[in-house]
């Protein structure tokens, strides 16, 4: 695997799944490393002084002790103190995916030589990187106002290799100090100098961790949510012309015009949506309902109007990828330093911690998500029920009626995980407690946005994985009855995926849990699209 240099400036959102979640290495490159040195030596030998201007968090306190002269006899004290202050965090600690992803995006944002800590900070978080130390950081704690202030705090802890910071290391969780022994990375205690610490815990860096990573997770959701619409059109022998291209066209929105070309290029071939195949009437000892089937002229809408709900899921994540894009290559602690023009630096107090657009970004993330699962639920009720399946087997249940029931249990937890969503969809970038002594009087509350987008994602990616075993459950159960129609070549390569993975349930209940285990990791590890993707191309 290659490694990422990073520089500040060119650091992709691969790069940084590449890093947290497939262990790529990291260095920093030689330009970056001589602007940090350079900047740095400006600092050290003309502002390291008691008569120096007062310069926030270099020589001053923090907060509404800005007012207040650090001297320099104290400041690497300070450095300890104010790590030790912000130790607040509560809660369960982030995942070690999460822990590598902030590491990497701190030390970006120091790449850029905005923000002036020592070279030696950089090299030590990217030390922590390369060995696969994890800093055990809290979720809850932070309002994402002066960015993520509890949780970096336990990170500054065990880069510094505080007593009381905790890591995983290897699977273990240990204390920082023995893992830094055991990997070798350098001395346990690491001493944090002028501006070191501020840097380390300034800016909404955890928020933007979990970000990028619900980020890619929503956008492969979303390609499966196709995948599993697909099947479902096929199981209910859909009526396709919601889907005509010159109906996107006058309502010209570009992920509506995307999803119907998806769903075409998916059902490519198919004749079981076809009008013949909709006139096939399966009996009524199959569907075990007295309401009879009648043709129809047209789809309910979570069939027939999927373009138009699924598009803009599309363009919502669009829009959320290039904030996420923006932020991973931004310096977002306070004060700043920038190069004058005749040799020299300046320092500016700004706001670049504050949250708001992580916060507002995965807001919508959430509700985006929110509603593409709750369609999805909508279908797979449909599924098990004839009365609203066109025919389907009621229950999809298969075996002795009665001492069989088939799957209403499990629609009824995709339901529960709905409702979970749309509470989750509450936004929080909305909700603002003023803290520190009213300093900090407008939060962003970027990192329970984020943590909660990515619950919803998480739950959503249940949903759609069992839209695709139910929806194969249903075409296995009704294939004999269509005989000489076929899927779409996008869909049968899903099918045939699926039940490589899951065998047809036609013998009647089983211990449904671990179908709903593996339908999970349908979408967590990518097997049914890869599948689609080797058949039919890029499709999404």
């Amino acid at each position: 695997m290659s490694n990422v240099t990073i520089d500040g400036f060119n650091l992709t959102a691969e790069d940084v799944l590449a890093v947290a979640r497939n262990g790529a290495k990291v260095e920093l490159s030689a330009t970056s490393r001589a602007a940090l040195k350079e900047s740095r030596d400006y600092i050290e030998s003309t502002w390291m002084h008691d008569e120096a201007p007062m310069m926030y968090s270099f020589n001053t306190g923090v907060g509404l002790l800005k007012d207040t002269r650090i001297k320099v006899e104290h400041i690497e004290l300070f450095q300890t103190q104010l790590i030790k202050a912000h130790s607040g965090g509560i809660g369960e600690p982030f995942s070690e995916e999460v822990g590598r992803a902030t590491m990497l995006l701190r030390a970006n944002a120091f790449a850029s030589n905005y923000s002036a800590p020592r070279v030696e900070v950089v090299d030590r978080l990217l030390a922590f990187i390369n060995a696969g130390i994890h800093p055990i950081m809290p979720q809850k704690g932070s309002v994402g106002a002066s960015g993520d202030l509890a949780p970096l705090a336990y990170l500054a802890a065990a880069v510094a290799g505080f007593d009381e910071a905790e890591v995983m290391y290897k699977g273990v969780r240990m204390p920082a100090a023995e893992a830094i022994t055991k990997a070798e990375i350098g001395p346990v205690k690491f001493d944090l100098k002028a501006k070191d610490a501020s840097a380390l815990i300034n800016g909404c860096t955890a928020s933007l961790a979990v970000a990028v990573l619900a980020a890619k997770d929503a956008r492969d959701l979303l390609t499966d949510a196709c995948l599993s619409l697909g099947l479902t059109l096929e199981a209910m022998r859909a009526e396709m012309s919601a889907f005509d291209p010159r109906i996107q066209q006058a309502r010209p929105h570009p992920g509506q015009i995307k999803t119907a070309a998806v769903v075409r290029k998916l059902l490519k071939g198919s004749t079981r949506t076809s009008h013949e195949a909709r006139a096939v009437q399966f009996p009524d000892e199959l569907r075990r309902t007295d309401i009879p089937y009648t043709p129809r002229i047209q789809d309910v809408y979570s069939l027939r109007c999927t373009p138009q709900v699924y598009g803009p899921v599309f363009d919502a994540l669009d829009y959320i990828d290039n904030i996420v894009k923006n932020e991973i290559n931004s310096a977002t602690d306070n004060p700043l330093i920038f190069g004058k023009d005749g040799g020299g630096f300046e320092i500016i107090s700004g706001g670049n911690f504050h949250g708001q657009y992580l916060a507002q970004a995965m807001d919508l993330l959430a509700m985006a998500i929110t509603d593409l699962g709750s369609i999805c639920e909508r279908r797979v009720a449909r599924l098990i029920d004839p009365t609203l399946s066109w025919g389907l087997p009621r229950n999809l249940m298969s075996g002795l009626r009665g001492v069989n029931t088939g799957y209403p249990v499990v629609q009824c937890s995709l339901s529960s995980l709905v409702m979970e969503n749309r509470t989750l969809s509450m936004p929080g970038s909305v909700d603002s407690i003023p803290s520190k002594g009213n300093s900090e009087d407008h939060i962003s509350n970027s990192t329970w946005c984020a943590r909660k987008a990515h619950t919803v994602v998480q739950n959503t990616q249940y949903i759609v994985g069992v839209e695709m075993l139910l929806a194969a459950q249903a075409l296995t159960m009704t294939e004999g009855l269509l005989p000489g129609f076929k899927l779409g070549e996008g869909t049968q390569a899903a099918y045939d995926e699926i039940r490589k993975q899951i065998p047809a349930c036609l013998e009647g209940d089983r211990w449904f849990h671990n179908d709903i285990q593996v339908a999970h990791s349908f979408v967590t590890s990518g097997t049914v699209r890869q599948a689609v993707t080797a058949k039919v191309g890029e499709f999404v």
